[in-house]
């Protein structure tokens, strides 16, 4: 099996990358069309919807992440490249670390092949990671066996974990649904709270997103054709008393060849309105439409 997948473009990290250019053309909607009155709420929804998604799902990278040189043993599958590990290099695997790292990893029993781990990992009171980000807290995670195995899980609290000036509260689920034909993986967030710690500003969040391999199954050592369908579903509220459900209509595509996501849908609800975000149709670009109250726009992914 694959074991590592450079998720430093994770697609729950794309969609927030996609969203966030929303306030870049709504000064561009037109107000008066379609049914929303107050399409700068909508617009806020889909804001906080984004940010929520790619900071879990960020979270699920780090976590699935966990090197064996500091597990002791293979527990996660790759992922976390670019992010607190250092990028992968030329044959899919990552880069040792040459330099002290500001993070520590700490494991409960250590002992070989014995679960469940507990797994710690303290950014202490600040920790500047290869993506840039600065981490502080901690994160701790509870396996019940290696990740790479179908039917395992992990599951994911908080303890004063802090991303830049945001704080992260809630707890992250993985489990790993493959089976013989096909690897997918299940990611639930329940009671999710992102806190902004410079203005008070929160947002609440609980999501499932589903994520099969579609191509590149029968070839495990060959990670270049592989190809991943994403699904699912959210609802959230902010302290802007706004509130909102979220829906991935078409199932989002993501190549391996590909930084982007290149083909799927995304539906905000906001009471009686809505937004689309569309991904295209299959072609590798840094484009989408973004459509609101029948105004559509063709924005770029960053």
């Amino acid at each position: 099996m694959k074991k590592v997948f450079l998720f430093s473009k994770h697609p729950l990290a794309l969609i927030f990358a996609g969203l966030m250019v929303f306030s870049s053309c709504q000064k561009d909607n037109k107000t008066g069309a379609g049914t929303d009155s107050n399409p700068s709420l909508t617009v806020d929804a889909a804001q906080s919807d984004a940010v929520s998604d790619g900071q879990f799902g960020d979270v699920f990278d780090i976590t699935m992440g966990v090197q064996a040189s500091d597990a002791g043993e293979d527990i996660g599958i790759g992922t976390g490249a670019g992010i607190i590990y250092k990028p992968a290099g030329s044959e899919q695997t990552l880069s040792p670390d040459s330099v002290a790292r500001c993070f520590t990893v700490t494991v409960e029993p250590k002992t070989l092949h014995v679960f469940p781990k507990v797994v710690t990992i303290d950014f202490g009171s600040g920790c500047l990671g290869k993506d840039g980000k600065l981490r502080k807290g901690k994160i701790i995670s509870t396996y019940s066996g290696p990740m790479f195995v179908p039917a395992n899980t992990v599951s994911t609290t908080f303890e004063d974990y802090n991303v830049d000036s945001f704080k992260i509260e809630g707890t992250l689920s993985v489990e790993n649904t493959s089976t013989a034909n096909a690897i997918s993986w299940t990611v639930k967030v329940d009671s999710g709270k992102i806190t902004n710690t410079l203005n008070g500003f929160w947002r609440k969040w609980d999501g499932i997103r589903e994520h099969t391999q579609t191509e590149g199954n029968s070839t495990p050592l060959n990670l270049l054709d592989d190809v991943y369908q994403i699904t699912g579903n959210a609802k959230g509220a902010n302290s802007n008393s706004n509130s909102w459900s979220s829906t991935i209509t078409q199932p989002l595509i993501r190549k391996f060849t590909c930084p982007w996501i290149d083909q799927g849908q995304v539906k905000i609800n906001r009471n009686a309105n809505s937004a689309i975000l569309d991904f295209g149709d299959g072609t590798c670009d840094n484009k989408a439409t973004i459509t609101i109250n029948g105004v559509s726009h063709i924005i770029s992914l960053h």
